[in-house]
């Protein structure tokens, strides 16, 4: 899989929170849920964004903003509204002085609000883990990342609304997926930007020498790589591949294979049933000696504490 991917796949996308927002004025509601990364769409309606320490932004219908945590802020119907409501760490919802809300707001299946119908609508999702992979991605990104309707050109939104309120068999993989394909759109109509600083390796896509050689390291960690044959994947000597490699992503290629390894495996080590050696194969490392080796030069940690500390 390549980095974009990668992003949403294993335990990083598992679980993620998402719910459908009805609600009329006076409204905001202040987000303390220090979610690594959380996405919100506009149905119907618009609303301002306040974030913590920076300047307010307003979003209208088919509006999307990323969020990256985990710091606080605010979205509400106008900026001078006062919070009425609190999400906190575990998408626990309360008044200010921390009365429950969950049930009182509770509007159907999977929504939720002050209102049954709603003058806005909203879309919102939290994904509720992070790992290195994806750290190597969102690391490149600003605090909010805001794509309007025509910079999106896609129809994801308006679907995702349509199968929210569904209570299908299968539906929350469903919605899942759904949640999972519109921050990849996102994401991309954002590194298609002037304005964005794609990471190198991602930029790198594009290049005819150096995207092929990416392709092969990040959907085949496994492989035994070497330099003369991602060289011939991009039809170049093995000079000119290094050279133009390094040009590109800005570390040579193998050391940029090393750390993609160590980061799948960081993640991979997530899985409490996921042995080393299985780990090991995995990303490539012949033995566990090998990966923990490798692992504990690059993170400072042996693979079992990493396992610890993330579990």
């Amino acid at each position: 899989m390549d980095g974009l991917a990668a992003l949403l796949d294993g335990p990083r996308a598992r679980g993620a929170f998402l719910l459908r927002c009805l609600m009329d004025p006076p409204w905001a509601v202040r987000l303390q849920d220090e979610s690594p990364l959380s996405l919100t769409a506009v149905v119907r309606g618009s609303f301002w964004a306040l974030p913590d320490g920076g300047e307010p932004f307003r979003l209208e219908a088919g509006d999307v903003v990323v969020a990256l945590g985990p710091g606080h802020w605010t979205i509400a119907d106008a900026p001078a509204t006062t919070p009425q409501v609190v999400i906190h760490p575990g998408q626990h919802c309360t008044t200010l002085d921390g009365q429950s809300l969950e049930e009182e707001m509770r509007q159907g299946v999977r929504s939720w609000g002050n209102s049954a119908v709603g003058e806005t609508v909203l879309l919102t999702g939290a994904y509720l883990f992070e790992g290195e992979v994806s750290r190597r991605l969102l690391q490149a990104l600003p605090p909010f990342v805001v794509l309007g309707r025509r910079d999106l050109g896609s129809p994801l939104v308006s679907l995702l609304a349509d199968e929210i309120v569904k209570d299908a068999p299968g539906q929350d993989a469903v919605l899942d997926r759904l949640l999972d394909l519109l921050l990849i759109a996102v994401l991309r109509a954002w590194f298609d930007r002037p304005e964005a600083s794609p990471p190198a390796w991602y930029a790198g896509q594009g290049d005819p020498v150096v995207g092929p050689a990416l392709r092969l390291m990040q959907h085949h960690p496994e492989h035994p790589w070497t330099v003369a044959e991602l060289a011939a994947a991009g039809g170049v000597s093995r000079a000119a591949f290094a050279r133009r490699f390094t040009e590109v992503v800005g570390e040579p290629p193998m050391t940029f294979l090393t750390g993609w390894r160590l980061a799948l495996a960081a993640d991979l080590l997530r899985d409490p049933t996921a042995t080393l050696a299985l780990v090991a194969r995995q990303v490539g490392y012949s033995t566990p000696f090998a990966l923990s080796t490798a692992f504990k030069r690059a993170y400072g940690v042996s693979p079992r504490d990493h396992r610890a500390l993330v579990a």
